[in-house]
């Protein structure tokens, strides 16, 4: 049994917040790259020049990508040899969110009540998830997650009679419907499987894959492909002007469900896909 003090997660939290606000993913970076050297239209080449620009900045001077520094979703992945001790967990992961956009000047958009609003004034409380796992460590990720894309985002409960049809249908249908809103290129998280709210997670969990690893079934590899490419000959386009690139990635995540069932999920993220991880 390893003891972790609570204190190395609000550390490490704090630190993930302003990494993750200020520096793309180099997958991320690589995937607009390639599409930038695809693309021929005129204004799309502009566009996508501008948001090369924009995270090259961002990098140089360490401010953020994007005035959305969106909401802390944090994805702890926890051994069962961990023993953690000093406090409780939860508060140490707010603790770390708050540090995080205080210390690193970053936008407070989290409301304390869904319907009467009103600034919790530091971003928390942060969006947990925890996952027990083998091994004694900690993996943590933490993936601010901004609206105007979150916004955009569906769940359906199909049932199974919609076969593979009906989910190809709804993610394009997700897509087509969001548009310009989530300031594409996009990047699709898809999550098939298990209930109504665990294929929502596996759709987020999706998002925090690098664009350059595909599923490991070969089934859902060659769907996450299949798809992209249906998805960028809708012709939306950068920032919605049109062009060859609608999307930068699309990930699926799948796990076992119900007979009776086919839920899946349907995240949208805008091309500041930010995550950043780091293990204790």
């Amino acid at each position: 049994m390893r003891e972790i003090q609570i204190s190395q997660i609000t550390d490490v939290i704090e630190r993930l917040c302003i990494e993750a606000n200020e520096h793309l993913p180099e997958d991320v970076k690589c995937a607009i790259l390639k599409c930038r050297a695809c693309e021929d239209g005129k204004i799309a080449k502009s566009v996508l020049d501008d948001i090369i620009t924009n995270y090259e900045i961002a990098d140089e001077e360490e401010v953020p990508i994007c005035q959305d520094t969106g909401m802390a979703c944090v994805f702890l992945e926890i051994g069962q040899d961990v023993h953690l001790v000093g406090g409780s967990l939860s508060e140490a992961v707010d603790e770390g969110v708050r540090r995080g956009y205080q210390n690193g000047y970053l936008r407070k958009s989290v409301v304390k009540d869904p319907v009467r609003r009103g600034n919790t004034g530091d971003n928390t409380p942060a969006m947990l998830y925890t996952e027990i796992v083998p091994g004694e460590e900690v993996r943590i990720t933490v993936g601010p997650k901004g609206f105007g894309s979150e916004n955009m985002s569906a769940v359906r409960m199909f049932k199974p009679s919609a076969g593979l049809q009906g989910i190809k249908d709804f993610i394009i249908e997700v897509v087509r419907t969001a548009g310009p809103n989530p300031c594409p290129p996009m990047v699709v998280g898809v999550g098939i499987g298990g209930t109504f709210d665990k294929c929502a997670f596996l759709a987020k969990k999706a998002l925090m894959r690098p664009l350059d690893v595909r599923n490991p079934d070969s089934f859902y590899a060659d769907l996450e492909v299949e798809m992209l490419d249906q998805i960028n000959r809708l012709g939306i386009g950068p920032q919605g002007f049109g062009g060859r690139t609608t999307a930068i990635g699309l990930n699926i995540e799948t796990m076992p469900t119900h007979i009776a069932g086919m839920p899946c999920a349907v995240n949208i993220s805008c091309h500041v896909t930010r995550h950043k991880t780091a293990v204790i």
